[in-house]
């Protein structure tokens, strides 16, 4: 394996993200992750957990540290694969399009 494959990487997705930012294209990007999660019940179903979280440690007891590190994980888990594949889709397709301007 390339030693620099790493690094290759890593500058690869800042040039990518780059582009996204640029076009405009990763706001849209966010908006359309934004509304998908809230038509699946994503977010309420966060929010609950959230209120468990709280409930369960105590109010005065809980900090923005603990609810992040009990959110992040159950957040990614609860995105439903027909949403991630949307957004991979509409990011691919992009790409696609940078590749051939």
């Amino acid at each position: 394996m390339d030693p620099n494959w790493k690094a290759k990487d890593v500058q690869m997705r800042a040039v990518i993200n780059q582009k996204l930012i640029e076009t405009g294209e990763k706001e849209r990007l966010k908006e359309l992750l934004r509304n998908r999660l809230i038509e699946c019940g994503w977010r309420d179903q966060l929010k609950a957990h959230c209120k468990d979280v709280v409930r369960k440690k105590g109010l005065d007891q809980v900090t923005v540290d603990d609810l992040v590190a009990e959110l992040t994980p159950k957040g990614r888990e609860l995105v439903p694969d027909d949403v991630k594949k949307e957004l991979l889709q509409r990011i691919k397709a992009f790409l696609a399009q940078q590749a051939s301007v």
